[in-house]
C-alpha cells in the first residue's frame, strides 16, 4: 500500500516526468512503424505542441515554459525512449531557441519564434552541412552565399542532412556574404520561401525517420534584418561554452534515452526467456546478472555526467568546450557499448525486427556522426593537455 507521501491528488496536475512517460509511451507504439517506413512522425509533434514541449525553453514572456537545460535534456531523453528521431528535431528546436537571445538575434524575430512555438507547430532547425564542405565544425568557408540586394537577401546553396525538413517552419542556414569583407554565419529563413527544393536522399540505417533530406536553395529571398547572426570567418574558431555543453548534454540525453529503451527490453527478455535446458529464466544466471549491472554502470555514469553538466550550465557556470565534448564522448560511448552488450547476449532474438532491441541497435549507432565526432574532441582534449 502506498505511503500518504507516494499519493497524488486525483486532480493534481501531472508533473513534467509524467507528461513526457505518457507521450513517450504512445510514440513507441508506432516508432517501429515510422523506422520501418522512413515516415515522419508528424502526429508525435501535435502532441508535442499540444503539452507545451515545443515552447519548453522558450521565455515565458512569450508564452514559453522558461525551462533551463535540465528541462531540457528530462524531456529529450524520456522522448528518446519512446521514438528517437522525435527526439533529435526537438532538440534541435531546443538548441535554436536556448541561443538566440544569448547570440544577438533580433529581439522581434526571437520573440516570433517564441511565441510561434507556443501558439502550435513550429519548429526550427540549423542547415549547416554541406556536401564538399561536410560539417562546418572542421573548418572551411560554406558555398551556400547570401547576396546582398537593395531588397534584401538572396540565398543559394545546397545544404544536406536537413533534419526534421518536412515539418520546419525556419532554416537557420550557415552561409557566406557576398560582401567585399565576407562575413559567416545565421541567416533566417522561412521554410515556405519560393526558391526552396526538398531532395528526399535520407534513407540510412538508423533514425530513419527524421527525414535529414537534402534541400536545395535557389536565389530565396530573404529579409535583410534575418541576417541573425554574421561574423567575420575568424570569429568562428573559438567555440562557445554554452552553446557547447547545450549540444553535448541533448545529444548525450538522446542517445541515453535509446540506451536505457534497449535495457528496459533485454531485462524483460532476460525475466521471461526460459530455455528447456535451464529450467528458468535467463535472469538467474549469475552471468546475465553481471551483464546486467555492467549497463548499468554505465547508465549511472551517463545520469551523473549528464546531471552535473546541465545543473553547471542553469547555474550559469558551463563546462568548457573541451570538458563538454568529453561529456558526449563518454555518455554516447557507454550509450553504445550498453546496447551492444544486450545485442551479444540476446544472440539471435536481438537482431530480429520483430523486437525492437535491432532498431535500439542501429539508432544508437548514430551517435557517433554528431557534430563534434569522437576524434575531433580526442585531438582536442590531446592537444590541450599536451599545451599545443
Amino acid at each position: 500500500m502506498a505511503r500518504p507521501d507516494q499519493l497524488r491528488s486525483i486532480d493534481a496536475p501531472p508533473t513534467l516526468a509524467d507528461t513526457v512517460a505518457a507521450l513517450a509511451g504512445e510514440f513507441s507504439r508506432t516508432a517501429a512503424e515510422h523506422d520501418r517506413n522512413g515516415a515522419f512522425p508528424f502526429a508525435n509533434f501535435d502532441r508535442l505542441a499540444e503539452a507545451g514541449l515545443l515552447a519548453l525553453v522558450t521565455p515565458r514572456r512569450f508564452g514559453g515554459l522558461g525551462g533551463g537545460l535540465r528541462d531540457a535534456a528530462a524531456v529529450i531523453g524520456g522522448i528518446a525512449r519512446g521514438e528517437p528521431s522525435t527526439a533529435l528535431v526537438l532538440s534541435m528546436q531546443y538548441l535554436q531557441h536556448a541561443s538566440m537571445e544569448e547570440r544577438g538575434w533580433p529581439a522581434p524575430l526571437a520573440e516570433r519564434l517564441g511565441r510561434e512555438a507556443a501558439a502550435g507547430v513550429s519548429l526550427i532547425n540549423a542547415l549547416r552541412v554541406e556536401p564538399e564542405l561536410g560539417t562546418p565544425a572542421r573548418g572551411g568557408v560554406p558555398a551556400t552565399v547570401a547576396r546582398h540586394t537593395p531588397e534584401g537577401w538572396r540565398v543559394s546553396g545546397h545544404k544536406i542532412f536537413a533534419t526534421g525538413i518536412p515539418i520546419l517552419s525556419w532554416l537557420a542556414v550557415w552561409a557566406v556574404t557576398d560582401e567585399a569583407e565576407p562575413r559567416v554565419g545565421t541567416i533566417l529563413v522561412p521554410a515556405k520561401s519560393p526558391g526552396i527544393r526538398v531532395v528526399e536522399s535520407w534513407d540510412q540505417l538508423g533514425m530513419r525517420a527524421t527525414n535529414s533530406h537534402d534541400v536545395i536553395l535557389d536565389d530565396v529571398p530573404v529579409p535583410l534584418d534575418h541576417a541573425v547572426d554574421l561574423r567575420p570567418p575568424e570569429a568562428w574558431r573559438v567555440p562557445e561554452p554554452v552553446k557547447s555543453a547545450w549540444g553535448a548534454v541533448l545529444i548525450g540525453a538522446l542517445y541515453d534515452g535509446i540506451a536505457r529503451a534497449a535495457r528496459d527490453w533485454f531485462v524483460g527478455f532476460l525475466k521471461t526467456r526460459a530455455p528447456a535446458n535451464l529450467g528458468a529464466p535467463l535472469a538467474t544466471l549469475p552471468r546475465m546478472q553481471d551483464a546486467v549491472g555492467e549497463i548499468e554502470a554505465r547508465l549511472a555514469v551517463n545520469a551523473r555526467l549528464l546531471a552535473s553538466a546541465a545543473r553547471d550550465v542553469d547555474d550559469g557556470r558551463p563546462p568548457s568546450p573541451n570538458e563538454s565534448g568529453i561529456v558526449k564522448l563518454t555518455v554516447t560511448g557507454n550509450a553504445i557499448a550498453a546496447v551492444e552488450a544486450a545485442v551479444r547476449l540476446t544472440g539471435n532474438p536481438g537482431l530480429a525486427r520483430a523486437n525492437p532491441l535491432e532498431r535500439h541497435y542501429r539508432d544508437v549507432l548514430c551517435a557517433r556522426i554528431h557534430t563534434p565526432q569522437d576524434d575531433s574532441i580526442r585531438l582536442a582534449a590531446g592537444r590541450l593537455a599536451l599545451g599545443l
